[in-house]
């Protein structure tokens, strides 16, 4: 989710907008080898010159003025402060670097870093991983706090049971049948702070999902969901973990006019294309 904060070319030395360099001429003497109709052409193009390079200056100033970048008065909530920026903009902090059961850990106690791990616990939570018994354990073990883990085991091993599995087309162990591909995976697009304190907060992130089923007899083909996630975090040894979390629909855009790609295109994308680690 690392936006680049640039809003034009850079040239080598670091500018916007390429040198706007230009010559200063003297006067020329009576006895000028061009001539005059020569000169006034050459004040023209010095003219044309000039008015270049004054909206080159120009255009680097207003891109200088709008990069936003926090590069000072950033601070530790959600970027609404002394930036100027709006609540899910990027702030500019950088991703965690560790990993607890292939799940990005180790997030700073802050506004931020409780919305980077609602947005990486949301990513885990709508993985394909969760239909599966072994991997499904995994990821709560480590998503949620240990009371939590505890209580939510046995009704997650229920909800998904064979028959909910089946219907899915996946089977009892929750894999895709030879030459489909299961799709579930979900896109954060914001997060926003509901409550926060040093020791818990409440974080809603905005998602799209994909799920289905892609493959050449699939009756369930990949579509897009649209959901709103919401995760009551609590500070538990070091990092910020799941005590509760409740979704609901929404909001979802106007779909688009791109034409629905082939089965075969939507699986190649999905091996393809890797996810991300989000951060503020």
């Amino acid at each position: 989710m690392n936006l680049g904060d640039e809003h034009g070319a850079r040239g080598e030395d670091g500018g916007y907008g390429g040198t706007g360099q230009t010559r200063t001429r003297l006067p020329d003497s009576a006895g000028d080898v061009y001539g005059g109709a020569r000169r006034g052409g050459r004040s023209s193009s010095r003219s044309l010159v000039t008015v270049v390079g004054v909206v080159v200056l120009l255009i680097a100033a207003i891109a200088f003025a709008n990069r936003g970048d926090g590069g000072s008065g950033s601070d530790d909530g959600g970027g609404t402060a002394k930036t100027g920026t709006t609540p899910t903009s990027p702030s500019g902090e950088h991703p965690v670097k560790s990993k607890t059961g292939g799940i990005p850990s180790g997030f700073a106690q802050s506004e931020q870093g409780a919305q980077s791990a609602a947005s990486n616990y949301a990513v885990a939570l709508g993985s394909t991983g969760m239909f599966e018994s072994a991997r499904r354990h995994e990821i709560v073990a480590t998503v949620y706090t240990p009371a939590a883990a505890d209580k939510l085991q046995g009704p997650m091993d229920e909800a998904y049971s064979e028959s909910f599995l089946g219907k899915l087309g996946l089977d009892a162990d929750g894999k895709a049948p030879a030459g489909n591909t299961f799709v579930s995976r979900t896109v954060p697009l914001g997060a926003d702070i509901k409550q926060y304190s040093d020791s818990t907060a409440e974080v809603s992130v905005w998602c799209m999902g994909l799920i289905g089923m892609s493959g050449p007899n699939s009756t369930d083909p990949v579509h897009s969901t649209w959901k709103t996630w919401t995760f009551d975090l609590q500070w538990s040894n070091g990092d910020w973990k799941v005590t509760k979390d409740t979704q609901k629909d929404g909001p979802a855009p106007v779909p688009g006019d791109e034409a629905a790609a082939s089965s075969d295109e939507i699986s190649k994308a999905i091996e393809e294309y890797g996810g991300f680690t989000y951060a503020r």
